[in-house]
């Protein structure tokens, strides 16, 4: 005969405890848990610090863009914000965008600059003195 008796207060905190650990184990496997054991919880960009449920704002940004290169020694990472993580991305298209024009890069030149605002301001220079 098995008894049909809830479990008990003291086993359910242990099974509790005992799932975040197992939960703070894997998240240290990955190189998010890796680099937020490695750097202080703040924004590299903003300075924002970040605890508690705010943690998971924090994001880990590769500074070379390849999300394979994972160094031990964190060299490749840097922790920011959401929102500093999104705008460093941003940049980069906004960047790629202008290099490449809108076709991207087939059979498209780099794009030449025309104007040329300070032309004559040796000139200019000259007749002064």
């Amino acid at each position: 005969m098995s008894s049909n008796k809830p479990p008990s207060k003291g086993s359910e905190d242990a099974e509790f405890i005992a799932g975040v650990r197992r939960h703070q184990q894997e998240q240290e496997r990955t190189y998010r848990g890796r680099a937020l054991k490695m750097y202080p919880h703040i924004c590299g960009r903003c300075g924002r610090e970040f605890s508690g449920k705010r943690l998971r704002e924090l994001t880990v940004h590769h500074r070379d863009h390849n999300h394979d290169n994972n160094p031990q020694d964190g060299s490749n990472w840097e922790l920011l914000c959401i929102y500093c993580h999104e705008n460093e991305h941003a940049r980069y298209k906004v960047a790629d965008a202008l290099i490449l024009g809108p076709e991207s890069s087939e059979g498209m030149s780099k794009p030449t600059l025309s104007h040329q605002p300070f032309a004559g301001l040796a000139d200019l220079l000259k007749e002064k003195k």
